[in-house]
């Protein structure tokens, strides 16, 4: 394999990818690697990685993908946990311009992590490196030897074997490795993309989640690949070097279907419709949203200028009474977290706790509120951080917006909301006023916030969720956490 740049393009056939991912298969069993041990994939969002996932998979591995952005101090930490002996990296990554120095992160990432004894490395950028002798390989080296073989026959796995792990931070911030299995997760990932997308032979289908999240583990790896979808991997960020990057790849590739993040969408709405209406997006016909709620005015954004398509209770805790074939099966190396996190408040129903909170309309639909620790309860009164945010962001000068609930001695609580304002538009004490009465005449005067801060980002997870406990520490000076999620 020859070294990569910026915008360069690679094609795989699902024969091509099978000899690919089987070679590989070899080359990491040549290194010792047993059914059930489990390695750690540090990459890019490059072909490799996919082909890394499935080689560990082929041979009854589990994988532990660890995201690329993640610092020296959050990859040792789950090497520790996963007690991996086998890290697969690469040189460095290509993101907004720049090269990311992966393997110098994971070079200080082995000298605390002993139970590495392999690195193997994906030259992806060129860039120099140090590789030591007695545990640094190439994977352009070591696939070009016999051991390479594309023979590679496939273990037989138990549907209820460990198929991956992969790391969550739980509420105190300590990772948790949640594993899934097999059988569960393969007929769960496919079927529901199968089902949820409508995929048909003549599809393009582009989930823009990093491969490094369950999402891209599901959407973009597993799901499309057993369904035999023509799947595309996008390696860099939806607005550079223009905020055209996105639309400009979908009138190119002809995508008809687009899964994506809110935060993404109101990254990008932003900027205007001008941008998209500069491309060709009459290829899509399905757009879907993932990673958090997302707020009424930027799936309308989403839905006229990116889709261009025709125009067409109470609230409680959402819990699944019967369970999926895809549900996590434990949290690796702590079982008693797993019961007590996702089903400890609903033992004698035996309901499983999804963490979200929700109502049901008067047509039977499910609306997801947020998360369950993202409810403010101000007055007495049950307000989803979402709702306040959706009522910001439907102003036409508001781009973005976070709500946080702070204490307050009157009210017990108080709601306190940062916000991005879009292109061109100045933050003042009068728009805080403006803005105070349009949340108040959207929701009511019980919603209507104590102070809006302006800001110029938010403090968000590299898969589009906004750290809201991270404003919440800094409003009241107390320690972050761990902020290795944060998007740099």
């Amino acid at each position: 394999m020859g070294v990569g740049k910026p915008g360069d393009v690679r094609t795989y056939s699902y024969y091509a990818l099978n000899r690919e991912v089987s070679r590989f298969a070899s080359v990491v069993k040549s290194m010792g690697v047993k059914k059930g041990e489990i390695v750690t994939i540090y990459m890019p969002q490059i072909p490799e990685l996919a082909i890394a996932m499935l080689a560990c998979a082929k041979i009854g591995a589990a994988h532990s993908v660890v995201y690329s952005g993640f610092s020296v101090e959050a990859l040792a930490e789950r090497i520790e946990d996963a007690e991996s002996r086998v890290l697969i990296t690469a040189d460095g990554g290509f993101r907004r311009g720049k090269t990311a120095n992966l393997k110098e992160i994971a070079n200080e990432t082995i000298k605390r992590s002993p139970t590495i004894e392999v690195c193997i490395t994906v030259k992806r950028t060129g860039q120099e490196v140090y590789m030591e002798n007695d545990h640094d390989f190439w994977y352009h080296d070591l696939m070009s030897l016999p051991v390479a073989s594309p023979n590679c026959q496939t273990e037989i796995m138990d549907a209820e074997d460990m198929l991956f792990i992969l790391y969550t931070l739980g509420t105190a911030g300590r990772p948790k490795g949640v594993l899934h299995t097999h059988g569960g997760y393969a007929v769960y990932t496919s079927t529901t993309h199968r089902m949820v997308f409508d995929i048909k032979d003549e599809d393009r289908w582009w989930c823009a989640a990093d491969s490094g999240w369950i999402t891209g583990h599901s959407h973009t790896v597993y799901g499309p690949l057993i369904n035999g979808a023509t799947v595309i991997m996008y390696e860099g960020a939806p607005n550079h070097p223009y905020p055209n990057r996105w639309w400009q790849m979908v009138e190119k590739y002809g995508t008809t279907i687009l899964y994506t993040s809110p935060t993404a969408i109101r990254g990008l709405m932003r900027f205007g419709e001008a941008w998209p209406n500069r491309h060709d997006l009459s290829s899509l016909r399905l757009l879907g949203s993932v990673g958090e709620p997302i707020n009424p005015e930027a799936w309308k954004w989403y839905y006229r200028f990116i889709g261009k398509e025709e125009p067409v209770g109470d609230e409680g805790k959402l819990v699944i009474k019967s369970p999926l074939p895809g549900m996590a099966r434990t949290i690796y190396g702590d079982p008693q977290r797993y019961e007590e996190v996702y089903w400890k408040e609903f033992e004698k129903q035996g309901w499983y706790k999804t963490g979200d909170s929700a109502h049901v309309d008067e047509d039977g639909y499910f609306w997801i509120i947020g998360r369950i620790d993202d409810v403010i309860k101000v007055s007495g009164y049950r307000l989803g951080t979402a709702e306040v945010e959706s009522a910001l962001v439907s102003h036409p000068d508001v781009a973005e917006a976070a709500a946080i609930v702070l204490p307050h001695d009157v009210k017990g609580n108080a709601i306190h909301a940062y916000v991005i304002l879009r292109a061109g538009v100045e933050g003042s004490k009068y728009l805080e006023g403006v803005l105070k009465d349009h949340v108040s005449h959207e929701l009511g005067p019980i919603a209507k916030p104590e102070s809006i801060t302006f800001v110029d980002s938010l403090p968000e997870t590299r898969s589009g969720k906004i750290m809201r406990r991270v404003l919440k520490a800094r409003a009241l000076g107390e320690p972050e956490g761990d902020l290795t999620t944060l998007e740099q």
